[in-house]
């Protein structure tokens, strides 16, 4: 791309799960592992059973699979500038969901709609002169009190590194560190951030034996991604 603004996965859309996959291999899991474990995160921090979530850059509706089967009594409408990502997902069929197009930067929703507001793995495929815009959108869009959970790949964890370079759909990637994200969400008016660092070792082998020490050692910048937990 001549001027980078969001990398298109319209190409990736429709066999995106077995490309993610196949470049995970050295991690011992799959792709639908990735996003499972991301809803498990959310039902470990949320207590509430009837909330509503914008999952802001859905692709093709995997989270909403695990939303689904974690958390039933979550409403959840997923966006994406993928015009097949949204058609993959809405071939799930997923009963608490609806999916659609947007635009980018301007999410499609009233002021103050929405409990959380999920964005996973999205921000290291936007230009960035386009962050501030995002995040404050998103801002808008949570309802007073309400909770957005950002995830990102860690720079500073060199497997990550290796794996994004690696990527077929990672090619043009430029990833944030947790000291940019934390400054562009204190930026647009977020409080109370919280910043943990998780996938630390694989999910199959010797080392997969340490994943129950994961969670002592969230406060260490040396993990595969990190998210963010924070309050309008």
């Amino acid at each position: 791309m001549s001027e980078r603004t969001f990398d298109d996965f319209d190409e990736f859309a429709t066999d995106y799960r077995s490309t993610h996959t196949d470049n995970l291999k050295m991690s011992g899991a799959d792709s639908f592992y990735f996003a499972e474990h991301k809803v498990l995160i959310l039902k470990q921090q949320e207590t509430g059973k009837n909330l509503q979530m914008l999952d802001l850059g859905c692709g093709d509706g995997a989270i909403e699979l695990y939303v689904q089967k974690h958390l039933p009594g979550w409403k959840v409408e997923g966006v994406d500038i993928s015009e097949k990502a949204i058609e993959e997902a809405k071939r799930k069929n997923i009963a608490i969901s609806r999916f659609q197009i947007f635009n980018g930067t301007q999410i499609p929703f009233a002021d103050g709609l929405f409990d959380i507001v999920l964005m996973a793995a999205v921000l290291h495929h936007v230009d960035f002169s386009l962050h501030e815009t995002i995040v404050k959108e998103i801002y808008r869009a949570l309802k007073p009190g309400g909770r957005l959970y950002l995830f990102e790949h860690n720079p500073l964890n060199p497997f990550t590194k290796y794996l994004v370079k690696t990527c077929e759909f990672d090619r043009d990637a430029k990833l944030l560190s947790y000291r940019y994200t934390r400054k562009l969400i204190q930026k647009a008016g977020f409080n109370s951030i919280q910043i943990e660092f998780i996938l630390f070792f694989p999910r199959k082998g010797i080392l997969s034996k340490l994943i129950p020490v994961e969670k002592a050692l969230s406060w260490l910048p040396l993990g595969g991604q990190y998210f963010c937990r924070c309050t309008k």
